[in-house]
């Protein structure tokens, strides 16, 4: 079964936070937030941001990148970046391998990723776009995790509310 996970690198907006928490709880990955944040994860600011399933997700906090690394051992890490020289459909995921993003002004700082050539990944984009929006980034990264695993315990058919599929019409 895959048990991925997301790294988020110092996030600075709560509204991104929360929409990567959804994902990660509709795909069932553990969240792991690399402090300094850049918001209070207080109960009046999770709902404030409309986190009222913060409670469903599996979410791990580090006091900085060497508590990350030191509670992590031997992680398979994954770092979506901008400056990456292949590209994220190039990888073969693990299913518990970590797919780590940075923060929304700067990315993953260069020390990081300079020590790590072969871990970068990159989303193409048209001309000098700058970036995606880093929950847009995530869902993307980690649905082609998801789909190389072959959405493994996840739910992949749909039922109808007030009708069947299988009905036919008169």
């Amino acid at each position: 079964m895959a048990e991925l996970n997301i790294v988020l690198f110092e996030p600075e907006i709560p509204a991104n936070t929360g929409n990567i928490g959804r994902t990660c709880v509709a795909t069932g990955a553990r969240l792991h937030l690399i402090e300094p944040l850049g918001f209070q994860l207080n109960e009046k600011a999770i709902r404030r941001a409309g986190l009222d399933y913060w409670q469903d997700l599996d979410v791990v906090r580090y006091v900085n990148w060497e508590n990350f690394l030191e509670k992590n051992p031997g992680a398979t890490i994954y770092m979506a970046t901008t400056k990456g020289r292949k590209l994220y459909s190039e990888v073969s995921y693990e299913p518990d391998c970590y797919l780590m993003f940075g923060k929304e002004s700067a990315g993953i700082p260069e020390e990081i990723l300079k020590a790590n050539p072969e871990s970068c990944v990159r989303i193409p984009m048209i001309g000098e776009t700058r970036s995606l929006n880093l929950s847009n980034s995530v869902a993307i990264v980690l649905y082609e995790a998801l789909r190389q695993n072959h959405f493994s315990h996840m739910k992949l058919k749909g039922e109808l509310h007030h009708l069947s599929w299988d009905e036919v019409e008169p």
